[in-house]
């Protein structure tokens, strides 16, 4: 299981949201196609055929645990992140 695959389920099974790395999920993101724009503290993704805007700001080197929610519910809406590496 791949580093990016493992970060998947984790964020997917909500167990540990104020444990995600904000430079893992930033990473996830663009590996998942979304395009980054970085706007003082700001990271703002977005991708073609989701209609979410997600943006992101570090919390100490953590993702607030809002955003890892924010993703989850993308993730299971659009079905991101069920590709193999």
């Amino acid at each position: 299981m791949s580093k990016y695959s493992k970060l998947i389920f984790k964020i997917l099974h909500g167990e540990s949201d104020t444990n995600i790395s904000f430079n893992d999920l930033c990473h996830l993101l663009k590996k998942l196609g979304f395009e980054e724009r970085i706007r003082g503290s700001h990271h703002l993704y977005r991708k073609e055929g989701v209609e979410e805007k997600i943006n992101l700001q570090r919390e100490g080197a953590q993702a607030k645990s809002y955003q890892v929610k924010q993703v989850r519910n993308i993730l299971l809406k659009y079905h991101l992140g069920n590709q193999e590496d």
